[in-house]
């Protein structure tokens, strides 16, 4: 499978990946300015958000990127990842550290971290609201819970109607997979649409399994040498994100060999989505002085 994709401009390769609560068209505020800044900007829905189906069966997240990236001539590129996407950009370039320039990694997860208990709270909420039929309910719990003070009505909106959207293509997949009479394979971080959800953005209620953001099963991940990654690399956070994603972004500085640090006093869970403008020349003065220089 190929991700279902946007690709534009030309010059230096940026990759952006999603968060669990949205789909690519997260990605709207900084596309344009992105391209327009002299990079070739790809992004692509994961598996079972936007337009790429969920699937049953295996698979493997990391090869779903590269071989993307394969499919469009990109041999290198600097990967922006939010959330579930910081999380999928660091397995990605641990596996191919050769292949990535630059890492921007926005409230990102980390591969192996035991949820807090507040999370796994918080995960067991929104479970109960999805095993109860209520999707608005879960949908507004995670706009509450991801965004912070400084979105306006209309990002909230967006991002409903993103979570609203992947819920429905998980949960049906999910269904489908159940009326085939097709058990889902187990293997780590096999779970549920729920689960997945809240496992993808939270780390929540059944986070324990280290899951993957789509409906499907992900494949066993080798282990993670996130010391071989020598790209450049910037860990965001957010002050009013919960504290476990507060704390990867301080850890990620120590585990990266050529990362920093840097906590926003105003964000939220999503900063590209609650001040895009501020975060679009965050990622642009980020590369530049990682020397992904953009195209004249």
């Amino acid at each position: 499978m190929i991700l279902s994709h946007d690709a534009a401009g030309s010059g230096p390769a940026l990759v952006l990946l999603h968060s669990g609560v949205c789909d690519r068209r997260m990605w709207d505020p900084q596309w344009e300015a992105l391209r327009a800044g002299g990079y070739r900007v790809v992004r692509a829905d994961l598996r079972g958000f936007g337009e790429t189906p969920a699937e049953a069966g295996d698979y493997d997240p990391v090869a779903d990127v590269w071989r993307l990236l394969d499919s469009l001539g990109i041999e290198r590129a600097a990967l922006i990842g939010a959330s579930y996407g910081g999380k999928l950009a660091l397995a990605a370039a641990a596996r191919h550290p050769e292949r990535v320039t630059a890492l921007a990694l926005l409230a990102s997860g980390l591969p192996g971290r035991a949820p807090s208990a507040e999370l796994r709270a918080w995960g067991a909420r929104e479970d109960a609201l999805l095993n109860a039929g209520d999707l608005d309910g879960a949908v507004a719990l995670n706009v509450d819970t991801w965004l912070g003070p400084d979105a306006t009505a209309e990002t909230r909106a967006a991002v409903a109607d993103m979570q609203r959207h992947a819920f429905r293509v998980q949960l049906a997949a999910e269904a489908a997979a159940e009326a085939d009479g097709s058990d889902r394979p187990e293997a780590d971080g096999s779970q549920g649409a729920n689960e997945v959800h809240a496992a993808d953005e939270s780390q929540g209620a059944d986070a324990a399994q280290e899951a993957d953001a789509a409906p499907e099963t992900p494949q066993a991940a080798p282990e993670f040498d996130l010391s071989g990654i020598a790209a450049p690399a910037l860990a965001v956070a957010g002050a009013h994100d919960f504290a476990d994603h507060r704390e990867i972004a301080v850890d990620l500085a120590g585990l990266l060999p050529n990362a920093r640090h840097l906590e926003l006093g105003w964000a939220g869970h999503l900063p590209s989505l609650e001040r895009p403008e501020e975060v679009t020349a965050l990622l642009l003065d980020f590369l530049t002085e990682a020397g992904v220089t953009a195209r004249a």
